[in-house]
């Protein structure tokens, strides 16, 4: 790997994807459940990698849009982990939670001063 500079949406993003391989780890080889958990680990590890694109945009266009897109793939997976939870899956005090609410705070806080500096 190569050494990076501390970026921390990047970081939290990445961290949280592998919490979320993890998950589908346990919910496949503990619980036989392999439809919930499979798109948890498209949309949960969908974050970082449109974050880690939208790092290496050409524009500033092109950097908000793929911040609106990891902004719906952490909707998308508070969904999940939602549907889990009352499932009975995980439980609904897991990390997760204050974990994916983190990132869909620091994503519309990005996606909002990155809109009005384009102004």
């Amino acid at each position: 790997m190569r050494e990076k500079k501390p970026n921390l949406v990047l970081d939290k993003s990445f961290d949280f994807a592998i919490k979320i391989v993890d998950l589908h780890k346990a919910l496949v080889n503990e619980n036989k459940e392999y439809v919930l958990s499979k798109h948890v680990l498209r949309s949960g590890t969908s974050i970082g990698a449109n974050v880690r694109e939208g790092v290496v945009a050409q524009s500033r266009r092109e950097f908000i849009a793929k911040m609106n897109l990891s902004l719906k793939e952490a909707h998308e997976t508070e969904y999940w982990l939602e549907l889990l939870a009352h499932s009975k899956y995980i439980e609904e005090n897991s990390p997760l939670f204050s974990d994916i609410d983190s990132l869909i705070r620091i994503l519309t806080s990005i996606i909002k001063s990155s809109n009005e500096n384009s102004k």
